[in-house]
């Protein structure tokens, strides 16, 4: 439900703030006030294309924001959710520069205009000439068909059982797709296979096998600059490291008996002395374990080189064959029961199938049994509300193949005058004709609402006395269910709302702008003796207005509109 409004520097509108209530609110004014300015504004919050000629004049930019509750809104709270804009309200703003470009916020973080009409299509119905009006979309129109029948979980179920009956298709598909390829793939990856376990290369062993090529590759020169450190260590060598150790450990002992504070360094030295022998016993062991055969190396080159040419016939490197013999076995077994699986894909199949076509009669046949009652209901509307010609027809037309939605297309049609033909709804060229036509079928299916906030623009065009009446109570009727906004110059629907704006329009002789009052009761009844008519507000003509105003409010009342 939309709370809050905001508007500022918007058309002829300097600064406006408005809060909303449930029910139904009339928006009211002189001609020519700007009573469709709070409309304009609010379809430009939900992402009506930006031009810079709503900008007021003398003004940068105009901005525009809302606020709305979002309770028994899961579908809003589900978008907002997935898109990790979820709160406990939701708020939008738009700001349209001079330049023409726009910024968009919903709960405070950028967004695109398309997001805006997304969310929007949610939020609010415009009911009138403008682009958020639901019910000229087929989807919405199937969707209000389903929901008055009490499709809903019927027509989810039947979704969910399309899309597993696609995949399964598309499963079978592509199994038989591979499977007429199927000999012929299982020659490639056996002769594959047979290469890859001729090689058996091992996981991690091409490093393995590189390290032991470097090695043995460069072992005489290993083994010619081991023996030379190791005769400098210790062996043959006249100034080998050992033997100068000893020599001066044993001069630092006798220092030691001239001076006690040597005797830490002699025993440093003593411990060097260790670690020099036992480096040279690790060195001896390493140059006498050293392999000098040509043969080892030439096996460990050869394994390296069949490696790696068997990894570019494969378009891999050498450390990935592992992991391709893995793939190519896996890829085997699979083709190697396909049979058996072709049948249980098959099985399946049919099993989904007949689950989709069953639910399908069914969700059709509730379907043309709620299209007969919902049109003769809604036909019967459209003559209460000045249409007395007034015909609505929802057609059902067969698809060709089955669809996610069901087995057919669902089309709202209406002819608004004797011997007219039906046509689409979303071809009626009379704004006021669309908008009373949408409040038909709003009232009739009001226990089935999806979108909480609905917007009337020109309901009442062409119409007056008695018909206004009942323009009205529908509206309040509808205002029972959900917050309904009505833009109208007839005091028999204003009378009938909850609650009531008056737009009005002043000039200081230089600067035009444009005000938007909340009325109390006086101020109601004043208002609705202007609009009945005459240049003096009479005794009488405000007795009128205040008696049309109680008589709306009456439980009575209310009751008759139930």
């Amino acid at each position: 439900m939309l709370t809050q409004l905001r508007i500022r520097d918007f058309a002829i509108v300097e600064e406006l703030e408005l809060e909303l209530a449930e029910g139904m609110t009339a928006v009211t004014g002189e001609t020519g006030a700007g009573k469709s300015i709070l409309v304009d504004a609010i379809g430009l919050l939900l992402g009506d294309r930006a031009d810079s000629a709503a900008i007021r004049h003398g003004a940068e930019r105009t901005d525009l924001s809302a606020v709305f509750e979002l309770d028994g809104l899961p579908a809003a709270r589900a978008w907002l959710a997935e898109r990790e804009l979820d709160g406990e309200e939701c708020h939008l703003r738009r700001v349209v520069a001079r330049n023409g470009r726009s910024r968009n916020y919903i709960n405070g973080v950028p967004q695109p205009a398309q997001a805006l009409r997304d969310l929007g299509d949610l939020l609010v119905d415009i009911h009138g000439q403008h682009e958020h009006q639901s019910l000229v979309r087929r989807e919405a129109q199937r969707q209000l068909l389903d929901d008055y029948a009490g499709n809903r979980a019927l027509a989810t179920e039947l979704e969910t059982c399309y899309r597993r009956w696609s995949g399964l298709r598309r499963e079978l598909a592509e199994l038989r797709q591979a499977s007429s390829e199927r000999d012929a793939r299982l020659d490639i990856l056996r002769y594959h296979l047979r290469e890859l376990e001729a090689l058996n290369l091992a996981e991690g062993e091409i490093a393995e096998l590189e390290t032991e090529q470097r090695r043995l590759a460069n072992a005489s020169a290993l083994l010619e600059t081991g023996q030379r450190l190791l005769g400098q260590l210790s062996e043959g060598d006249e100034d080998a490291v050992i033997d100068r150790l000893d020599q001066i450990s044993r001069e630092l002992e006798t220092l030691s008996r001239l001076d006690a504070r040597i005797g830490p360094i002699g025993e440093l030295l003593d411990a060097a002395s260790i670690s020099v022998r036992e480096a040279g016993g690790e060195l001896r062991g390493y140059v006498q374990a050293l392999d000098l055969d040509p043969e080892h190396l030439s096996q460990v080159e050869q394994r390296l080189t069949a490696a790696h040419q068997l990894a570019r016939k494969h378009r891999a490197t050498a450390e990935e064959l592992p992991a391709l013999r893995a793939r190519f076995e896996a890829e085997l077994e699979t083709l190697e029961h396909s049979e058996t699986r072709l049948e249980s894909l098959q099985q399946a199949l049919n099993e989904a199938r007949e689950d989709y076509r069953g639910r399908a009669h069914q969700l059709s046949e509730r379907r043309a049994a709620a299209a007969r009652e919902l049109s003769e209901r809604i036909s019967g509307a459209l003559r209460e509300l000045g249409m007395p010609g007034g015909r609505f027809a929802i057609a059902l037309e067969r698809l060709e193949k089955p669809a996610a939605g069901g087995l057919e297309n669902v089309e709202f049609q209406v002819s608004a005058n004797p011997g007219q033909p039906v046509r689409p709804l979303a071809k009626v060229a009379s704004g006021g004709e669309l908008s009373r036509i949408s409040l038909a079928i709003q009232v009739i299916t009001a226990h089935a609402a999806r979108i909480p906030t609905l917007i009337f623009d020109e309901v009442d065009s062409g119409i007056g006395g008695g018909v206004a009446e009942v323009v009205g109570r529908q509206l309040r009727t509808l205002g029972q269910n959900r917050q309904v906004l009505c833009v109208t110059h007839l005091p028999q629907v204003a009378a009938q709302a909850h609650q009531q704006f008056k737009v009005e329009k002043q000039s200081d002789g230089d600067v035009t702008h444009t005000q938007v009052l909340a009325l109390a009761a006086d101020a109601r009844v004043t208002e609705i003796a202007r609009m009945l008519g005459g240049l003096e507000l009479t005794a009488n003509t405000l007795a009128h207005a205040r008696e049309m105003v109680e008589k709306a409010a009456s439980p009575a009342t209310d009751g008759q509109s139930n």
